[in-house]
């Protein structure tokens, strides 16, 4: 079974921005990752408990929610959380 993927605007704002070798990451790690195992990535805590997210760069994460029921993974942001 494979994940749809699809993205927040936001997201898709931050993909917009990232360097092109690491859209190029980003694209890989959606296919041969969280397309095919979504819960591959760690379980976020606190405020965010029930998103997961995974690293893109040394400061760079994917942060994602899960939908079983719709086979689906939500791209909430792909950028940092550290400022810059």
């Amino acid at each position: 079974m494979t994940y749809e993927i699809r993205f927040t605007k936001q997201a898709s704002k931050d993909v917009k921005r990232l360097h092109p070798k690491v859209q190029n990451k980003l694209k890989d790690i959606l296919r041969n990752r969280l397309a095919i195992d979504p819960y591959s990535g760690k379980g976020l805590v606190g405020d965010l408990k029930g998103y997961y997210s995974v690293r893109l760069t040394h400061k760079d994460r994917i942060v994602y929610s899960i939908d079983n029921q719709k086979i689906l993974v939500l791209i909430l942001r792909a950028k940092t959380h550290y400022g810059d």
